[in-house]
């Protein structure tokens, strides 16, 4: 489990593809004696296992499932990336809880001055828009943040500046794909209770599970 805090910006020193399977070589500042093998790592926002460490070089796999869901499949040797160990059990949680498990890639679609602060707005897959609410949490590139407004095909959130200082998701060009995770108490919820009907929600299904 993650936080959606990025703890570190890494480069990617090799980047491998072979069959259905992507090699990830990346050269991060991540206390070296802190990170194993079999360690989980967030990059971008997708949990990948460390399967080799070499000084500050770290390499992961990724499967065919994680190329198909993220980003990954369209980086390149000598980007950066977004990197977040994952979270000691006892630690705060001054993020919201992040699986690393990517929904779906959504694209920058504008990028607006507010102040000191940065509006983006995102196209997003009309699947993962419903589990988006106004002030509710959501992961982006791996990073925690505030939706500020959502649609049927949109979301947008606010990056203040510290948050511009320790991400990289300012620096997207415009149509860039962004790794979207939504938050999993949203997916329990529509499982438990079944997906509302056209006609709105099931009033008695809400009164057998206790909640009126």
């Amino acid at each position: 489990m993650f936080t959606g805090l990025i703890e570190s910006l890494g480069n990617i020193r090799a980047y491998t593809r072979t069959g259905g399977k992507l090699r990830l070589e990346i050269e991060s500042d991540l206390p070296s004696e802190e990170v194993k093998l079999g360690d989980s790592i967030a990059i971008d926002g997708a949990c990948l296992t460390v399967v080799g460490i070499t000084g500050r070089v770290i390499s992961f796999d990724a499967a065919e499932e994680s190329l198909r869901r993220t980003t990954l499949a369209e980086r390149r040797s000598g980007e950066r990336v977004q990197l977040e160990r994952a979270v000691k059990i006892g630690a705060r949680l001054d993020g919201h809880i992040v699986q690393g498990h990517v929904d779906g890639i959504g694209r920058l679609r504008s990028r607006t001055a507010d102040g000191d602060a940065i509006a983006l707005t995102l196209d997003v897959p009309e699947n993962l828009s419903r589990y988006m609410v106004e002030k509710g949490g959501i992961a982006l590139d791996g990073t925690s943040l505030t939706i500020t407004a959502v649609t049927a095909t949109s979301v947008s959130v606010m990056l203040v500046p510290y948050s511009r200082q320790k991400t990289l998701i300012a620096e997207k060009a415009i149509g860039s794909g962004v790794n979207i995770e939504v938050d999993v108490l949203a997916k329990y919820v529509e499982k438990l209770m079944g997906r509302a009907p056209a006609g709105g929600i099931d009033m008695r299904k809400l009164q057998e599970n206790g909640f009126v």
